[in-house]
């Protein structure tokens, strides 16, 4: 049905679908580079922070300064962040092993773990925040300069 309305034949669609599968691959891939050359840079020099947070930071400022097209790396980010429940699917088997600890510690360890992602809430919508205006100013700076641009 979603082939009659999309005018597309099926054979289309799956080249579309096949595509759509190398980009995610491919840029899930650039990502996962980027943190372990990160990663090892990180032991290397022995850095009091873990290799994933210098590969964050070292992502952040190839796509703020150019090095990196978002375009380049959206689909594979698209995909890891929709399928990130998968990834915590081995620490919760962890915590089966360590019933002993939870029924001693829990309610400490439920305080940590709700205070960590308050936190981490609190610092995303910061983030987003600001990323949100910047990104306002920078498109009101770009229609300023192209009514300018018209005029001249």
């Amino acid at each position: 049905m979603s082939a009659v309305l999309s005018n597309q034949t099926p054979v289309m669609n799956a080249r579309a679908s096949a595509a759509r599968f190398v980009r995610v691959a491919v840029q899930s891939a650039g990502i996962a580079a980027i943190w372990f050359a990160a990663d090892f840079v990180a032991r290397t020099l022995a850095l009091p922070v873990p290799g994933s947070v210098v590969g964050l930071v070292a992502l952040l400022i190839l796509l703020m300064s150019g090095g990196i097209a978002p375009r380049w790396v959206k689909a594979g980010a698209d995909w890891l962040l929709a399928d990130m429940l998968l990834f915590f699917i081995p620490a919760a088997v962890a915590v089966v092993q360590y019933g002993g600890l939870f029924k001693e510690d829990g309610w400490r360890l439920a305080l940590v773990v709700v205070g960590g992602t308050l936190m981490v809430m609190v610092a995303v919508a910061f983030a987003v925040d600001r990323a949100a205006r910047l990104e306002r100013r920078l498109a009101l700076r770009r229609a300023l300069g192209a009514r300018h641009a018209a005029r001249a």
